[in-house]
């Protein structure tokens, strides 16, 4: 196997788990995952919803900040689980349980999830830069495209690199809450009575389903489920309870970290605005001007508009990964890195310039409110068929959750689809009441309403009424090799053949035979390009990875049953690099390099990317391309 030489190459250095050493080296090799969650669980929708929860309702609401930690550290660690133990991330093993009409359905709710996450990022750093700044928000979201490029040269940096990036921005978070709390000087009285449950109104209910949201991310659970799979581990009984283990109290020291953050602003906004009867206080923008006077030291504002920006950068990260999983996942398609990332940022900078356009600065309060209520309305999407998976003991075997564990997840299922369901029918009943035309709410929101409750109803019990998997292939194997062996010209000695495990390969396989006969050595190469291999390299252990080793054995197993020596070289990562690595390195003696081509348009391409072109300009052998 070659050493990968592609963007993430610092990433592909052993993550190995150590068996004969100390607990806490073990508990060091197993830390990463959760931390790269944790991001997400302090991204400025959380400023949103905490600020207003603080100035409107004082520390009244810190139990739902607590409550919504204890949701995401359960729910965390099933996800982990699910991805330890069956191999699969949330995405894949949705696509084997639920029928492709409704894996779409679920597709298109994780992006509208995502999409909105990435919102509240482009509106928080907006935000940002205008009160560090003072320039105009529209050209704020504008800048924010910047971080695009920004994502993809870290990447390019190694993931070590970007890693550091991500620690030293949450750094700055955590000082700049550190002081604000030195400045504001709460009542610790008063904070331990708001860890006591109440909801004052209907308003809080609205806030406090907006904290859950913001809190208990959906994308994070697809995330989670494929970042632990990077470990490499013994897959013995005690070798896999053991990482459960560690990744737990991973993901214990991360959460509480964010929730520390979270409550922190909350906080804040509690000592500093409602205690001053400031109570309309939602804004960030409105927060940053008020604390300088209010806390009397300008240093307060500095603090809260840098550890903004930090807030909205380094978990800009967690919305582009959980993005590609989720389309991996539920479609098997794979495109460009720098296209998924445009893609996304794109979908979250229109409705922020069509929301300041129209409705100007001062909606972006509301607006990014609305994105945090958004993601708490398709977390039950992800949270129920979550723990089908997990207690589901065909994929988890003797790992599946115990029943203490089911009716706890069960319970936080129930809460959070109740409370929705009360914000949904509040809000509708309100909208029929203030409009003037209420049969268009009948006609278009009622049916919307009514079809989710149908989905949500199907995805509850459908596991329990179809026990059997589909298995479904995440990728397009071919099931076997069929070789033509017409006579041909034998001049080739070493012929090397790129696959992708495609129709093509047919093709491919038997041109190369005819070339090559049985006194050729062919050697099969295969990229594995899953989100894991890109990051993770030789340590990745996803399913599309270990399906891809298999298949890779069956071909060259079929190959040498019929009498033709075979060697195999899989790698990891972007096939442009990787292939001519192998075909270049010292000691390799290629004649010709045979791949497949698959005919896209220009288009595609973009999308997609180009191997073939990229592969024949780096390579000093002939190239013969087959054509699907």
């Amino acid at each position: 196997m070659t050493k990968n030489s592609h963007s993430l190459e610092e990433v592909h250095e052993s993550v190995n788990i150590v068996q004969n050493t100390s607990v806490w080296k073990k508990i060091l090799a197993f830390f990463g995952p959760a931390y790269m969650i944790s991001v997400g669980y302090m991204d400025p929708g959380n400023w949103a919803t905490d600020i207003a929860g603080g100035s409107q309702f004082g520390y009244k609401l810190l139990w739902v900040l607590l409550m919504s930690n204890i949701m995401a550290l359960l729910l965390q660690s099933l996800s982990a689980r699910l991805g330890i133990v069956s191999r699969r991330d949330l995405a894949q093993a949705s696509r084997e349980t639920y029928p492709k009409g409704v894996n779409y359905i679920l597709y298109g709710l994780a992006e509208i999830a995502i999409a909105a996450c990435d919102l509240a990022e482009v509106l928080g750093m907006a935000i940002g830069l205008q009160l560090l700044f003072d320039i105009p928000l529209l050209w704020g979201v504008s800048i924010t495209m910047l971080d695009t490029f920004l994502l993809l040269f870290l990447l390019n940096k190694g993931i070590k690199k970007m890693e550091a990036f991500i620690i030293a921005l949450i750094g700055i978070i955590g000082f700049s809450f550190l002081a604000e709390m030195f400045f504001a000087k709460p009542e610790m009285g008063e904070v331990v009575k708001g860890l006591v449950p109440s909801i004052p109104n209907s308003a809080a209910l609205y806030i406090a389903i907006g904290i859950i949201g913001a809190t208990v991310m959906p994308h994070n659970l697809y995330l989670h489920s494929s970042l632990v799979q990077t470990r490499k581990f013994d897959r013995s009984f005690k070798g896999i309870k053991q990482a459960l283990r560690y990744n737990f109290i991973d993901s214990v020291i991360a959460l509480n970290l964010a929730f520390f953050v979270n409550a922190a602003i909350l906080i804040l906004a509690a000592a500093t605005f409602f205690n001053s009867g400031m109570h309309e206080v939602a804004d960030i923008q409105d927060a940053h001007q008020l604390l300088a006077p209010l806390l009397g030291t300008d240093w307060a504002s500095v603090l809260f508009a840098l550890a903004l920006i930090a807030a909205g950068q380094s978990s800009t990260i967690t919305g582009t990964l959980a993005g590609q999983i989720v389309m991996e996942g539920y479609l098997s398609l794979r495109i460009q890195p720098w296209v998924r990332r445009i893609v996304t940022r794109l979908l979250a900078i229109v409705p922020a310039f069509i929301a300041i356009v129209y409705l100007g600065e001062e909606a972006t309060g509301e607006l990014l409110l609305l994105s945090q209520v958004v993601l708490s309305l398709q977390l039950g999407f992800a949270i129920i068929p979550l723990i089908h998976f997990v207690s589901d003991k065909k994929k988890m075997n003797e790992f599946a959750i115990g029943p203490f564990t089911k009716i706890a997840s069960w319970i936080i299922a129930l809460v959070i689809v109740a409370l929705n369901a009360k914000l949904v029918y509040d809000e509708i009943g309100s909208w029929v009441e203030s409009s003037e035309h209420p049969v268009y709410i009948w006609l278009l929101v009622v049916p919307l309403a009514v079809g989710a409750a149908i989905l949500l109803l199907y995805i509850i019990f459908r596991p329990l009424i179809h026990k059997k998997d589909k298995h479904e292939k995440l990728v397009p194997h071919i099931d076997e090799i069929i070789v033509n062996e017409e006579n041909g010209v034998k001049e080739y000695k070493s012929i090397a053949l790129a696959l992708d495990f495609s129709r093509t390969d047919t093709r491919a396989i038997s041109s190369a035979l005819q070339m090559g006969g049985k006194d050729a050595e062919y050697t099969l190469i295969h990229i594995v390009e899953t989100v894991g291999a890109m990051m993770y390299g030789d340590q990745a252990h996803d399913y599309e990875t270990s399906s891809d080793k298999d298949y890779l054995k069956a071909y060259k197993k079929s190959l040498e049953e019929k009498g033709y020596k075979v060697k195999t070289e899989l790698s990891f990562g972007s096939p442009k690099r990787q292939i001519p690595a192998i075909i270049n390195k010292e000691g390799s003696h290629y004649d010709i390099l045979i791949l497949g081509a698959h005919g896209h348009n220009w288009i595609k391409d973009i999308i997609f990317g180009t191997t073939v072109d990229a592969v024949r300009h780096k390579v000093k052998i002939p190239v013969l391309i087959i054509k699907d």
